[in-house]
């Protein structure tokens, strides 16, 4: 039976086709293998550009795929601002319906919401009010309206799209949106026709007119309008705000590689519905041009690639050539050419010179001739040196030679000397005889004037460090030596880097790397991105050293040293007398917030007196009464019992009110806690509304529901707030407006600031505002513009604010160009965002 044949190896498998294609290489002559070696890359580069050309077809259509969903994602997103920015007004415009149907409001209110309103939403251009009759009840418009188109109160609705849209409200009892019309006379507008009910009954509606173009333009998300041209189209596809891209594409290239396609995405916007239409168009697709260019560019690299092997190719066929007549140059000669900038010079086993380069012929001045056959002593040696010379030049002939060479004075031909620093080594010939020795010459004259300069400076570096009032000192990261210290670090804490380290780790600086060193002994810095470190500002902090009983301000660095090590470098300065000076002004200002407490509640004496005044009349007249009534007998033991309850109500009230200022005005140390926003704006509208009602001006306060919890001290923020009502009071009443004016309104409402959540407190007067001169000193110390006042209010109420890591504002309030007020307003960030503001302002203050 015969045998089975052999299976091969997997290794024979590789190795045979390997051993056939060497083999057949080799019975090739060379200009084959020249031509195959030649058009084996050139087919590379071509098949790489055929897969660089399907490469792109892919690419770009799976880019435009992309872009079409970037586009209608963002255009999307936008549709959902504006109809959230749409709902919110609409939102507000029913609130103010609501307030006229139960006859919560007059005209006159209704004007001072509608302004509000409008001088707060840019895109909101009128709002009006329209009973029943079509006519115009109040009306207001932004100054940016013409006077042919603002509604006056009286008038009757003027007919057209406005009256038809009246009607749709008033038959559907619903908010109802108008179809916007392009009008190229008039800009484009929005109207909301808001119903208004009477007991059921039809009672007018609340008309709202919005901008197109300030609804692009402030509801459009900025991301999304520089990106895009977007804009707002009417139900027949017509423009009536923002900007379009001209199409200048060809759609039947559009999926070419070289092509252009359009990318666009239009969406109706509601509630308005498919009359209100917005539409975004990319300026331009990065497909064509960028996709264009790559694609010549890769073509173009292709075609030099082959163009350059065929060169490269050629170039190697005359290099060989060149090579073979360039092999029989000396190494000598390469290495003296190549060495023309050193001088060399050659000498004999007797010492006479043999060779001398042009270097250093330029360097003495001496001429090859003159020097080539000389024997010591040689010209350019001194006058002065030349015993010196002749011994060193006898020991280096002998073979006593210095292996880091030595330093001489060299004589040029003019009589000048220079310093110049000498090699000498042994001169090898071909056969590996010493045949003399080769010297070479530097110039070393101006390193040795930078190192003497170096040297001077040095010294006067550290006088100025040893005189600083700073203590100084520089430590190897990750090590307890000490590379510099100053007169005053070694005065402080000796010659050890104790007190560096101290002073490190009080100032919470990090001096070690985050790793274990006890796996494995390498340096825990290594890869350590230097050059950041380096770069970055320098960190500070203030600690006490009680060994020293110093307050001590420590700013620390990184540094690269000298031997290339990073290093830590930390200056303490002494700033003990400025914490004390910074107590005592702290303790001033304690003193002075108090003082200013009592101020205000002398100034507010009269007013407290009348408060009171009231319920202890009551007490009197109740009491006289039961008096009288129980002498007579006339009096039961019911109405006796209520008369008692009556007084004691009233007894309480004046309680309150007498505890209310002591708690006020009483000096107590600072206490920070976490308190009610409500409970504090509680407290200082009870105690300013007594000079508020002196004065006969109304006080309106709006608080946020939930607001969060601030850690402040509540008497200080009373005081802040009642300084500030109390203020504008002072200003309505200067200004003298009629009673229909004088008012004031605090508002607080959250907010947040650099994405940082604050509560925002806003007092508003109707005033007569503050006078540019007045507004650069506001805060100023003992500046007032009172004949009696102190000038210290505003100075401790900003100083409160910023204790609290918060920040005020005054600002004017217009009317076109007449002042209709002011504004004063300060935030305080809430508690769980208080470490974080002062950690912020500590670094902002470093």
């Amino acid at each position: 039976m015969p045998s089975p044949a052999p299976v091969p190896e997997p290794d024979t498998l590789v190795i045979r086709p390997l051993a056939w294609w060497r083999r057949w290489w080799r019975r090739q002559p060379p200009t084959r293998q020249d031509r195959v070696a030649m058009l084996a890359p050139l087919s590379a580069v071509l098949l790489f550009l055929a897969a660089i050309i399907a490469a792109f077809w892919y690419l770009r259509l799976e880019e435009v795929d992309r872009e079409q969903e970037a586009v209608k994602r963002d255009v999307e997103y936008a549709q959902q601002r504006v109809r959230l920015r749409l709902l919110e007004r609409q939102e507000q415009l029913m609130r103010i319906a609501r307030d006229i149907s139960n006859r919560e409001i007059d005209p006159e209110d209704f004007m001072g919401r509608a302004e509000s309103l409008v001088s707060q939403y840019p895109e909101l251009q009128e709002v009006t009010w329209i009973d029943d009759r079509r006519r115009i009840t109040a009306s207001y418009s932004a100054p940016s309206v013409s006077s042919s188109q603002q509604r006056v109160a009286g008038d009757v609705l003027r007919m057209g799209d406005t009256e038809v849209i009246y009607s749709l409200a008033r038959d559907m009892q619903q908010p109802v949106f108008s179809q916007p019309a392009a009008n190229p006379d008039q800009p484009a507008l929005l109207q909301l026709h808001i119903p208004l009910s009477d007991q059921g009954r039809f009672a007018g509606v609340v008309l709202g007119e919005y901008s197109i173009d300030g609804l692009l333009r402030y509801g459009v998300p900025t991301e999304v309008s520089s990106k895009y041209a977007v804009a707002l189209l009417d139900g027949k596809g017509r423009l009536l705000a923002g900007n379009t891209v001209p199409a200048t594409r060809n759609p039947a290239t559009s999926l070419l590689p070289w092509g252009t396609q359009a990318n666009e995405y239009e969406v109706p916007v509601s509630p308005v519905g498919n009359g209100l239409i917005i539409r975004a168009q990319a300026y331009r697709t990065s497909l064509g041009l960028i996709g264009n260019g790559l694609f010549w560019l890769v073509g173009a690299l292709s075609v030099l690639t082959a163009w350059m092997l065929i060169g490269t190719w050629r170039h190697t066929r005359k290099r060989l050539q060149a090579q073979q007549a360039l092999v029989s140059e000396t190494n000598f000669r390469r290495a003296m050419e190549n060495s023309m900038l050193t001088g060399m010079r050659a000498l004999d086993m007797q010492g006479r010179i043999t060779y001398v380069n042009a270097a250093f012929c330029q360097m003495t001045g001496w001429s090859e001739g003159e020097l080539v056959g000389r024997t010591p002593p040689f010209p350019y040696w001194p006058e002065t040196d030349r015993e010196s010379l002749a011994e060193r030049l006898t020991n280096e002939l002998s073979g006593n030679t210095t292996a880091g060479g030595f330093q001489v004075r060299v004589k040029r031909k003019n009589g000048s000397v220079f310093d110049a620093r000498m090699y000498m080594s042994p001169l090898i010939d071909a056969r590996g005889h010493q045949t003399g020795w080769m010297t070479s010459m530097t110039d070393i004259t101006e390193p040795n004037r930078i190192r003497e300069q170096l040297s001077a400076s040095y010294e006067r570096f550290t006088t100025v460090l040893e005189a600083l009032d700073a203590s100084v000192s520089v430590a190897p990261l990750g090590s307890e030596e000490l590379l510099f210290a100053n007169k005053l670090y070694r005065l402080w804490f000796g010659s050890q880097t104790a007190g560096h380290l101290q002073l490190v780790a009080q100032a919470g600086v990090p001096t070690r790397a985050p790793s274990d060193e006890s796996l494995d002994d390498v340096d825990s810095f290594a890869g350590l991105p230097t050059g950041p470190l380096t770069a970055a500002q320098s960190e500070n902090a203030e600690i006490f050293v009680p060994e020293l009983g110093k307050w001590l301000e420590v700013r620390s660095r990184y540094l690269n040293w000298v031997d290339g090590r990073l290093a830590q470098m930390v200056i303490a300065t002494d700033i003990t007398p400025r914490r004390h000076a910074e107590e005592q002004s702290a303790a001033q200002a304690e003193r002075a917030q108090s003082a200013s407490r009592l101020i205000t509640m002398g100034e507010m004496a009269s007013s407290v007196a009348h408060e009171l005044n009231q319920p202890l009349t009551a007490i009197s007249n109740y009491c006289n009464g039961m008096v009288s009534r129980i002498r007579g007998k006339q009096i039961a033991e019911d109405d006796l019992l209520a008369a008692l309850e009556k007084t004691a109500r009233q007894a309480q009230r004046a309680g309150q009110i007498i505890q209310r200022i002591r708690s006020f005005v009483k000096r107590s140390e600072p206490n920070r806690t976490l308190s009610s926003v409500g409970d504090i704006v509680d407290e200082a509208v009870e105690l300013a509304d007594i000079e508020l009602r002196r004065r006969n001006v109304r006080l309106s306060h709006y608080v946020a529901a939930r607001l969060p919890r601030l850690m402040v001290d509540p008497i200080l923020i009373e005081q802040v707030l009642v300084n500030l009502l109390k203020n504008a009071a002072e200003s309505i009443d200067n200004a003298q407006r009629p009673a229909a004016r004088r008012s004031v309104e605090l508002r607080v409402i959250p907010k947040h600031l650099d994405e940082l959540p604050v509560v925002e407190f806003s007092v508003l007067d109707s005033g007569q505002g503050l006078a540019p001169e007045v507004m650069e000193r506001l805060y100023e110390a003992f500046f007032s513009t009172k004949a009696e006042g102190m000038g210290i209010g505003l100075n401790l109420c900003r100083s409160i604010v910023e204790s609290h890591q918060g920040r005020m504002h005054a600002e004017n309030l217009y009317n076109g160009a007449e002042i209709a007020g002011c504004r004063f307003s300060f935030w305080i960030p809430v508690s769980d965002a208080t470490d974080s503001v002062a950690t912020r302002n500590a670094k902002v203050t470093a």
